[in-house]
């Protein structure tokens, strides 16, 4: 049983899929196949019940699953603290970020980083938040830089860096601008441009309407904040964004009905995982940062 062959379980088994897990992995279709066939040739069971399009674990495969990750988990935290012994701040350091955090937060941290460690090699991934802790819990970044979950995880350490007040705007000329008191129903009756369904700050807002038992209308969602705002300036809909953004003159705030809403911004990683000097370094700069 090797590490290579369990890292494309894993793969398989989190994607559902030999294609998908090939593609994450980087390898050919028949590369991940053949890793599972050895693999369930060594343990003399099936690991993996083979649909149309999908597959599913076996019995077998669910009790390996957190062996498998326990196995991976301490092959990689015993490197990082033999690497960590040297002292030395380099190597590669992935960071996963939304693209908001990488425009408006991150330049002045990273510019000071990379003149302080220049034998680092980061990778920056940008993505939304959802999508950033599964990275985290997959290994696949060392860190994520994003917007935190409003329930802590008991897997995952986060460290409030940052916190972001949220307004409500629309366009000048949009019907809402001349509404002097604005209900949950009237912005549940208009379009609505926000983040992808799969975010936390989509979900945050989402949860205000749902409480009220009233549907969001967001046909065209997008993470990416500065063209929520210019959709929302030329009267495409409404939306909820950062106040440290809105400087548009185009641009109207709507006293939202609810209470005031807030999102935190922050770190997060694996709280069992050693974490390499890059990124400790790096955490450091960032906590820095937020005092400042």
């Amino acid at each position: 049983m090797d590490t290579q062959s369990l890292k494309a379980f894993l793969a398989v088994a989190g994607a559902h899929s030999f294609s998908a897990a090939a593609e994450q992995l980087h390898l050919t279709q028949s590369a991940v196949s053949k890793r599972i066939q050895q693999l369930e040739t060594q343990l003399g069971v099936p690991l993996f019940e083979r649909h149309n399009r999908t597959v599913s674990l076996t019995d077998a495969g669910t009790a390996l699953l957190p062996r498998a990750r326990s196995i991976l988990d301490l092959v990689a935290d015993t490197t990082q603290q033999m690497e960590n012994l040297s002292g030395d701040i380099a190597g590669s350091l992935s960071i996963a970020t939304s693209h908001h955090i990488g425009l408006h937060r991150l330049p002045p941290v990273l510019r000071k980083f990379v003149q302080a460690h220049p034998n680092v090699d980061l990778d920056l991934q940008f993505m939304g938040s959802e999508r950033a802790y599964q990275a985290v819990r997959l290994r696949q970044v060392d860190l994520a830089l994003t917007t935190l979950e409003q329930t802590p995880k008991t897997d995952i350490a986060a460290i409030p860096l940052w916190q972001d007040d949220m307004v409500c705007v629309c366009s000048n000329n949009h019907r809402l601008a001349g509404i002097s008191k604005i209900s949950l129903q009237d912005l549940s009756s208009e379009s609505a441009i926000l983040p992808e369904p799969d975010t936390i700050t989509y979900q945050l807002i989402n949860n205000v309407f749902a409480a009220e038992g009233l549907t969001l209308k967001a046909p065209m969602p997008t993470n990416y904040l500065e063209t929520i705002k210019m959709l929302v300036s030329v009267g495409m809909g409404w939306s909820v964004l950062p106040a440290s953004m809105i400087n548009d003159e185009a641009l109207t705030i709507i006293d939202w009905p609810g209470a005031s809403l807030r999102r935190q911004l922050g770190a997060v990683f694996l709280k069992h995982r050693t974490q390499s000097n890059a990124a400790a370094a790096l955490l450091k700069l960032l906590h820095a940062s937020a005092d400042d």
